[in-house]
């Protein structure tokens, strides 16, 4: 309990809830973006594409090399630290509050959008439809249609790769494998992270036209190439 005193003292201070602090707002929901209007329905359980798909998640559970494994574990969390490897050693969150406090919005919007029409969809993830399927990841019951690591993967690389166009082709390549990996993790199918990755795509086009989204980007964006050594960016 004495741990917990100055975080308390700090939250009623600043007038927030241990629920506040942690929790982001979405810039977007699914009442903006309705990815059941836009995104096709899944292939039957039974149809020659998802036993096709199945089958690549089976080949891969046997081919699968340990570091591939590891990095679809590592995969497995949901935030736009995972680009550190193409951003370099100045990309820390410890140096960028506003850019991290910005992102964890970006992350939000993902779930606000993409939960929704995954319980509509409801397609069943390679484990639920076969005994034979060991995800190499954490277990997810959730709908697979479509892969929201993926939605996150794609969103997080288009928004970041606009603020450092320089690296965007590394960025890029980062972000689609991230979704790969939900492939090599066996907890999605293939159809799933395209279906990610167009989602990501609508989203990102959505809300870069709100006007929160773009004066939080702006200062995102000139700490984070502020952090890289970059020159600002002409607006």
């Amino acid at each position: 309990m004495r741990k917990l005193l100055p975080l308390l003292t700090v939250l009623i201070l600043t007038g927030l809830t241990p629920v506040q602090a942690e929790e982001a707002k979405p810039f977007a929901d699914a009442k903006e973006i309705d990815l059941v209007t836009i995104l096709p329905p899944p292939p039957a359980n039974d149809s020659a594409q998802t036993k096709a798909e199945l089958g690549e998640v089976l080949t891969l559970q046997v081919t699968r090399t340990p570091e591939m494994v590891a990095n679809a574990q590592a995969d497995a969390v949901e935030d736009v630290w995972r680009f550190a490897n193409v951003m370099g050693p100045e990309f820390n969150k410890d140096r960028l509050p506003k850019f991290s406090a910005f992102f964890d919005r970006v992350v939000a919007t993902e779930g606000a959008v993409v939960d929704p029409a995954k319980d509509v969809f409801k397609r069943p993830r390679p484990h639920q439809l076969s005994d034979l399927v060991k995800p190499a990841v954490k277990i997810s019951n959730s709908g697979a249609w479509p892969s929201g690591h993926t939605t996150v993967g794609t969103l997080m690389g288009i928004v970041l790769s606009n603020m450092v166009p320089e690296k965007k082709a590394e960025i890029m390549a980062r972000a689609w494998d991230y979704g790969n990996n939900r492939i090599v993790g066996g907890i999605h199918y293939r159809s799933d992270v395209e279906m990610g990755r167009i989602a990501g795509s609508v989203i990102a086009a959505t809300i870069m036209r709100h006007d929160d989204f773009k004066a939080e980007f702006a200062e995102a964006r000139t700490e984070l190439r502020h952090s890289l050594g970059l020159p600002d960016l002409a607006h």
